[in-house]
């Protein structure tokens, strides 16, 4: 915290919260994010990692490039 100029004390508890958001907005899937942590159950990663809005929209823009690509593919009769 010292090395970052942070001030405030930040818990453990806080760590774990910034690598799941962290974590989840690079890219890494959500079951990899909830085994890291030790999590049996993929509803308590959840609660630690808030899904940030350019997160999803970097997965909406991924998820319609690969629909447009999928219908590029079709021809019309």
């Amino acid at each position: 915290m010292t090395a970052c100029g942070i001030e405030k004390a930040i818990s453990f508890h806080c760590g774990r919260h910034s690598f799941a958001t962290l974590a989840l907005s690079k890219g890494m899937p959500i079951e990899s994010v909830s085994r890291v942590l030790g999590h049996t159950n993929i509803v308590t990663t959840q609660i630690y990692a808030k899904i940030t809005s350019q997160k999803l929209d970097n997965d909406l823009t991924m998820f319609g490039n690969k629909l447009n690509a999928s219908f590029k593919n079709l021809k019309m009769a």
